[in-house]
């Protein structure tokens, strides 16, 4: 009798237990990270632009900053894509406003209101700006013409961008990692209409160059290093000749145009400035090269 009497108390005590929550501390349930951001700003290859069937060039999701956020995401499960690029967009209107609707009224003071209500929070930013800058330039049919106007349009083009850098970095601090663009140059496409066209496609490397250094000079000062399409488009490489099936041959920088752009494609379609879903692929991984070095 004295054993079940004991059982049975134990088993009391137990039922005690369970009921009033007594016994081992039940471990408390994990808190989910933060999220971090990726931000990318800029124009149409910032957003993403591909012409469509028509040839009217429509917002996509296959651009770059898409791609390159697929490529960080599978490093960083937290991350997230804050996509501001505005197409058309110019060093300008992304001060002022005026081509896409903002909250905040323009694309430079939303990405400021972002930084800093996500601080601590941006893994990176990209930026590529400056282009849509020089459209009243590209159109011009002579060399000395586009050169004339170049040097009018660089000088409020880098101090627009120089205002741009000061705010973001102000708002992100001195250790937000910023990356820059240099561009690849669609006018090489000249080249294949000869002529006055093939002058311009022989001078386009030089002119882009000059560009391309004046952008990287603007971005070092504020401690953004730079993705160089420049580079990846192999735009100084005017010497070696390869072989584009439709063309014949033709100088490499042109053929690096015509592989990774719509410049070279049929109607309606092409002719086109922005890239193709593998130039954007090419654009996010310089951008990824930069970032991860």
């Amino acid at each position: 009798m004295h054993r079940i009497a004991t059982i049975i108390a134990a088993a009391t005590v137990v039922t005690a237990a369970a009921v009033t929550g007594a016994g081992p501390a039940l471990a408390a349930p994990r808190t989910a990270p933060a999220p971090t951001y990726y931000v990318s700003l800029g124009d149409s290859l910032a957003q993403g632009v591909q012409p469509n069937a028509k040839g009217a060039s429509v917002e996509t999701s296959q651009g770059y900053a898409n791609q390159l956020y697929t490529a960080l995401k599978m490093g960083n499960p937290t991350l997230k894509l804050e996509k501001l690029g505005c197409p058309g967009e110019t060093t300008t209107s992304m001060i002022k406003g005026g081509i896409c609707k903002y909250a905040d009224g323009n694309q430079l003071a939303q990405a400021v209101a972002f930084l800093k209500a996500h601080a601590g929070h941006i893994q990176v930013l990209t930026i590529d700006i400056g282009a849509n800058d020089l459209n009243p330039c590209v159109v011009l049919t002579t060399v000395p013409k586009i050169v004339k106007c170049l040097d009018k349009v660089f000088p409020p083009m880098l101090k627009n961008l120089a205002t741009i850098m000061t705010e973001l970095r102000a708002a992100g601090g001195t250790s937000l990692k910023i990356v820059g663009m240099t561009y690849y140059v669609p006018e090489l496409a000249e080249w294949l209409e000869g002529g006055s066209g093939q002058q311009i496609a022989d001078a386009a490397p030089e002119l882009g160059s000059i560009f391309g250094q004046d952008l990287r000079t603007v971005y070092k000062k504020f401690g953004a290093p730079v993705a160089s399409l420049y580079q990846a488009f192999d735009t100084a490489n005017i010497k070696q000749m390869v072989t584009l099936p439709a063309f014949g041959k033709v100088p490499k920088d042109v053929a690096m145009v015509c592989y990774y752009t719509w410049e070279c494609a049929p109607k309606p379609q092409g002719p086109n400035e922005h890239a193709n879903v593998l130039g954007y692929g090419l654009i996010a991984n310089t951008f990824l090269k930069v970032i991860a070095g």
